[in-house]
């Protein structure tokens, strides 16, 4: 009974992992370069057509959602250090100036990071 189990299961481990593959191998696309070989005029040409959806995605979405994760985690940690202040009576300075710091990174980089990308 023991040997069935074991070939049973190595039965369905083997036919998911060839599930898998054949999905795979049906989801993908080949990437083919122009007609010289020319990898990096095709690259070149991708980012060309897609650059200004990245854009739009990266500064409609991306930002803001990290803004707001990192404003959410700026004043939880700023409450967090008053009450260890109240507390203790030593206020931690390093976590909120961090966290501060890369709200501030994030907030302005929209306006000068795809002058530093092209």
């Amino acid at each position: 009974m023991k040997r069935l189990i074991r070939s049973d299961k190595a039965h369905k481990v083997l036919c998911s992992i060839l599930a898998v593959i054949l999905v795979v191998g049906l989801c993908s696309v080949p990437c083919l370069a122009a007609k010289n070989g020319d990898v990096a005029g095709a690259v070149e040409a991708t980012w060309t057509d897609a650059k200004a959806q990245i854009k739009s995605v990266t500064n409609n979405v991306i930002f803001p959602a990290l803004d707001m994760i990192l404003a959410i985690l700026f004043f939880v940690k700023v409450g967090s250090a008053y009450f260890d202040y109240r507390k203790h009576g030593q206020f931690e300075f390093t976590a909120p100036c961090i966290l501060f710091a890369c709200l501030i990174f994030t907030l302005t980089a929209p306006l000068y990071i795809w002058n530093i990308l092209g």
